[in-house]
């Protein structure tokens, strides 16, 4: 949108006329009115709640296993594949500033029908993918704190993720805001692991040298990367940011998106953060013959009470659930976006939560290992990132979509590295199971 508007004259001459409502404070101007430190606090948020989905169980899961059974050696993985969320989150964020619609928007905007209902499907199985992680973890959460069992733990995560959602109803900054909450618990609780535990600086800096050890590094490997970049908190941080401060021109989404970069940077960083030092400690604890196979959230939690102390084992629970709870219901948003996006269809956030709970609870009913379905269901989201990384990056990459705000070149080129680097793991992944195995 231009600043001013050009009317012709009879003598073909032009003079500017400010746009409708020029002399009337934007909703921007009077936010920034309040002075800086207040406007970026005010807008901070979206990045926080999108977060959720990277410190999520699926994480505790590929994080504690890769870090029990090759210590150190994963580190990188966690480390580049924030650096790589950051990235892809932004520009999420940057789509919905400069389009005022969300991916799944914009895709149903610009591609065939056939195509757009075709990634919903697929976007679809991999909410339920994300929700599997996010109720074992709420369930394990609420079963080692107050012994609940896991199958009425299962379904009382449910009810608290609904309760959480229904802070919308109320605004979008209550829900950011208790999100946001629930992240520092997991932050804290990891942060006293870490000081508690103290794992090892020289391994540490060692492991964030690239390398893998056979096919079953690679496997987890494969599902870190899953776990942290989530298909659906890309499809999510476009509609958390669209609208929410309305602009008038491309001068005020520039000014925006400084904001939302502070947004990304710190939230991320604090996921970040909190991915290293779960993989940290369990090289620490955990990398011995004894206990390299562990396999379980459930082992992980005893032998930290056993190693370490109660302390360790409470922080441990406290943050599994506060991880559970939230992601839960932040992965029902993204659900809702995602269908209301791509298809246009809305379904009650009730009816919803009840199938994306059926999946999981099935899991429970049937006794499977809760801990190795959580990494296999991060390996299963892995396959979906491509399919929401590749059309980020093409709209974002274009003029007629993005106007002044469309992807420098160096950006393009390092998203689309980041693609390719996906998808050439998940096809070697598959290449190693099946034609190796």
């Amino acid at each position: 949108m231009l600043d001013r508007t050009l009317v012709p004259l009879p003598d073909g001459a032009a003079v500017g006329m400010p746009e409708p409502g020029a002399g009337i404070p934007s909703a921007l101007d009077q936010l920034l009115a309040k002075g800086r430190a207040r406007a970026t606090l005010a807008m901070l948020g979206p990045a926080f709640v999108a977060s959720i989905a990277y410190v999520d169980p699926g994480n505790f899961a590929t994080n504690f296993q890769g870090g029990a059974a090759y210590g150190y050696l994963l580190l990188w993985v966690v480390l580049a594949a924030n650096l790589i969320a950051m990235l892809i989150q932004y520009l999420s964020a940057k789509l919905g500033i400069a389009t005022d619609l969300n991916l799944a928007e914009n895709f149903r905007a610009h591609y065939p029908s056939a195509l757009t209902w075709g990634m919903w499907v697929q976007a679809e199985i991999m909410a339920m993918s994300t929700d599997i992680a996010e109720f074992l973890g709420g369930a394990i959460g609420l079963n080692l704190l107050f012994g609940v069992p896991l199958f009425a733990a299962g379904v009382m995560t449910g009810a608290i993720a609904f309760g959480i959602l229904g802070l919308q109803r109320h605004g979008f900054r209550k829900f950011e805001v208790v999100i946001t909450g629930l992240l520092g618990i997991i932050f804290l609780g990891f942060l006293y692991e870490t000081l508690k535990i103290g794992p090892s600086t020289h391994g540490s800096l060692k492991g964030l040298i690239p390398g893998l050890n056979g096919t079953q590094s690679l496997y987890i490997a494969v599902g870190i990367m899953g776990a942290t970049i989530m298909p659906h908190a890309i499809y999510l941080h476009g509609a958390l940011t669209q609208n929410r401060i309305p602009c008038r021109n491309d001068r005020e989404r520039k000014r925006v998106l400084r904001f939302e970069r502070i947004d990304v940077i710190i939230a991320l960083s604090l996921a970040g953060l909190v991915n290293m030092a779960m993989l940290a400690v369990a090289a620490k604890l955990f990398h011995t013959p004894a206990l390299s196979g562990l396999s379980t959230l459930q082992q992980t939690h005893h032998q930290l009470g056993h190693l370490v102390g109660g302390g360790a084992a409470l922080a441990f629970a406290v943050a599994l659930l506060a991880s559970g709870a939230s992601s839960s219901s932040v992965g029902t948003y993204a659900g809702q976006v995602v269908m209301a996006g791509f298809v246009n269809l809305k379904i009650p956030l009730v009816l919803r939560r009840g199938l994306t709970m059926i999946p999981a609870l099935v899991i429970i009913a049937a006794g499977m290992n809760t801990t190795n379905a959580l990494v296999l269901s991060q390996v299963v989201l892995s396959f979906g990132i491509p399919l929401a990384i590749i059309p980020l990056v093409r709209l974002t990459s274009r003029k007629d979509v993005m106007g002044v705000h469309v992807n420098k070149r160096g950006t393009t080129i390092i998203a689309w590295t980041f693609a390719v680097a996906i998808v050439a793991m998940n096809i070697f992944l598959i290449y190693q199971q099946f034609f190796l195995s």
